[in-house]
């Protein structure tokens, strides 16, 4: 067996990345190149683009991250299957996360991280801790997988509640509660990540201090406007062999949208995949 952290390790030291590429295709807003490789049913081209993104970004990429309901919604489940199954296939050493916000009653929690992770085979999931830690056991006994617990996430409203002083903490606020708690009691098999948004950038480091070397998803850098320098400085750490890494810095649209009017999408892709690359090791020094 092989967990996860072993597996996104060895994939920070294989392609010096922290880039995380976010396969959010939107199916009204598909290129015509991937509309012409539909095979008949809502979102068949789903696969058709992720295919050509996939290869085309997996050079710079130490990790994929599919989000559950742009596929969902227009009844491309099997879709994600099947580019899930593709980036096993051709591209094995690199992880794919599922964005799937999880979090309910035990029963049901249960059937969830079956689905994430025999169903659709992926090596590690987002969850939602609102219910408590038994809503996320069920999670958190796949041994090998990873759980990334919501933390503080990136959109503007996330403070009505995730910044609240929480009694009898010491004057810690939900989110840096839910940090200790992920560090500590939930993270028996070492398979918690946490999601921390680069708009509070100040937030990171402090995160960064409660959890040592856990992993950080780290969306809200490109569309959302998240600082990428500072968040690098307050959240790399050692992951050993003289490796500063700890960070999965996702993009999404600022990738797979890079494509202008009449141009190759996966080429296009392909290229932002390598700036944003280049740029994040500019910025943490490796570049």
């Amino acid at each position: 067996m092989t967990r996860f952290i072993d597996t996104l390790t060895a994939s920070w030291r294989r392609t010096g990345s922290l880039l995380c590429v976010g396969l959010d295709p939107d199916a009204d807003k598909l290129p015509r190149a991937a509309i012409d490789a539909l095979d008949g049913g809502a979102g068949a081209g789903l696969f058709a683009f992720n295919r050509e993104v996939i290869d085309a970004t997996a050079p710079w990429a130490c990790a994929f991250k599919a989000q559950f309901a742009h596929y969902a919604a227009v009844g491309a489940e099997r879709e994600l299957q099947r580019s899930i199954a593709y980036i096993k296939q051709r591209h094995p050493d690199t992880p794919v996360i599922l964005d799937a916000k999880r979090g309910d009653i035990g029963a049901t929690a249960r059937m969830y991280a079956r689905e994430v992770f025999e169903r659709y085979g992926a090596d590690a999931v987002t969850v939602n801790p609102y219910l408590g830690g038994d809503a996320l056991a069920p999670f958190l006994e796949y041994a090998d997988k990873g759980v990334f617990v919501l933390c503080r996430t990136s959109n503007p409203g996330s403070g009505d509640f995730q910044q609240l002083a929480v009694d009898g903490t010491g004057g810690r606020t939900l989110a840096e509660h839910v940090a200790a708690r992920a560090a500590g009691a939930w993270n028996a098999n070492g398979n918690v990540g946490l999601v921390v948004g680069a708009t509070w950038p100040e937030e990171v480091g402090k995160i960064r201090a409660q959890v040592g070397a856990m992993p950080l998803l780290i969306p809200g850098v490109g569309a959302q406007g998240g600082d990428l320098a500072a968040t690098l400085e307050n959240g790399l750490v050692d992951v050993g062999d003289a490796v500063r890494a700890g960070l999965l810095i996702n993009i999404s649209r600022g990738i797979t949208g890079a494509a202008g009017d009449g141009e190759d999408f996966a080429a296009a892709a392909g290229r932002a995949a390598q700036r944003w690359c280049g740029e994040i090791n500019r910025l943490r020094g490796c570049g």
